[in-house]
């Protein structure tokens, strides 16, 4: 029986397997695991072979996975290998796997072995077993690129280090976030046939609740490592750009939010790219505004203001807000003054000016907080009552 569904000869062989080589979800695990590599300062002979074991891992959760849908479960329509051929890839693909491994093995130790071989399983289990299960469904592909990152760095390095396991954790993260847009596109589906995915157990709205919060904790992440060292400083640049797109993304349909926001991965995964390896703002200090002298808290509390009064009015909840900071004021005041009292912290960058003892910025701080916390609420909750 022939490799292709459809037709015979070589070429015709060659073109069905070829088809299961889905670049758009093929290059981003390549990537990781060259950006592993860039972690670790430079490339080796074990890296090209780590990229191609992870080529592998890959193309075995595709041709599983078609085999799967069509031969199994009736899913798809067509498919362009028949029964045996795509048996025969995957008796391939698991001995060429294998021969990688071996070949880590010999070149970066039993480590690098033993770290990579995880992808493979993901792979070959991801259809039936994985995608039946809401957690597996969605975290299994985000976390194939998180140890693909982490053994891109092993080859390389001979060993762990925690700016790779951080780095695989964000990708982790925020990928989930973009898995749960991505299979709420097949809603409607998976719900006639009883496929447990996040959408289909919390519902669209809740699912898509759930993506934007694990994207906003990974894009978090990013910057609180960046703050800490850990991460390159120019590193938020990267999740401000992803930021953006999923702000964009987010009003849209998830067929729609699913193509902006796999691009917008692309985009992510780039500019940690460039963080990691020209380390464009390493040196470069913190813009200093104390130049402002006794006006520098009056200056940032003007800027957070503004933001949050542009917010409000768009919202329309600048009467909601001016209720919610009267009946907060009285705690704030008396939580500041105490605090200032007993000298738990102290501003040194002020005016001078105090009113009912203590500093005229803090009663300004005390306005400015709370509007901003609900002009964010009323903009990520608009109607809600």
């Amino acid at each position: 029986m022939a490799i292709a569904r459809h037709g015979g000869g070589p070429a015709v062989a060659a073109r069905a397997l070829a088809s299961q080589i889905h670049p758009v979800f093929m290059l981003p695990p390549l990537a990781a695991s060259l950006f592993g590599a860039v972690l670790a300062g430079r490339l080796v002979p074990a890296s090209l072979v780590h990229v191609t074991a992870i080529f592998l891992a890959v193309y075995t959760a595709h041709v599983k996975d078609g085999y799967v849908d069509f031969y199994r479960r009736g899913e798809d329509d067509d498919h362009p290998m028949s029964e045996r051929g795509c048996r025969l890839a995957l008796v391939a693909s698991a001995l060429l796997f294998a021969a990688c491994l071996a070949a880590l093995w010999a070149l970066a130790g039993a480590g690098a072995a033993l770290v990579t071989l995880p992808t493979w399983f993901i792979g070959f289990l991801h259809a039936p077993q994985l995608d039946t299960n809401p957690v597996t469904a969605t975290a299994g592909y985000p976390l194939g690129i998180a140890l693909a990152i982490v053994g891109g760095h092993y080859v390389v390095a001979g060993g762990p280090a925690a700016a790779t396991v951080a780095f695989a954790a964000v990708f982790l993260v925020v990928l989930s976030g973009v898995k749960v847009i991505d299979d709420a596109t097949d809603y409607d589906y998976d719900r006639s046939i009883e496929k447990r995915t996040v959408a289909v157990v919390l519902g669209r709205a809740g699912a898509r609740r759930l993506a934007y919060a694990l994207m906003g904790a990974g894009l978090l992440a990013v910057v609180l490592f960046s703050v800490d060292g850990l991460f390159p400083p120019a590193s938020p640049v990267a999740a401000v750009a992803f930021g953006a797109v999923a702000l964009v993304a987010r009003r849209a349909d998830p067929e729609l939010a699913t193509m902006l926001l796999v691009r917008g991965a692309y985009l992510f995964l780039a500019g940690l790219v460039a963080a990691v390896w020209f380390r464009p703002l390493a040196g470069v200090p913190l813009p200093d505004i104390g130049v402002l002298g006794p006006y520098t808290y009056l200056a940032t509390e003007l800027l957070f203001g503004s933001a949050a009064l542009a917010l409000l009015v768009r919202a329309g909840a600048l009467r909601r807000a001016a209720r919610t900071i009267v009946a907060l004021y009285p705690i704030a005041f008396v939580w500041d003054w105490y605090t200032l009292e007993v000298g738990v912290f102290a501003i040194p960058l002020r005016t001078g000016v105090e009113l009912f003892g203590i500093p005229v910025e803090e009663h300004v701080f005390m306005l400015v907080v709370p509007a901003l916390v609900v002009g964010l609420h009323e903009t990520l909750h608009p109607g809600d009552g």
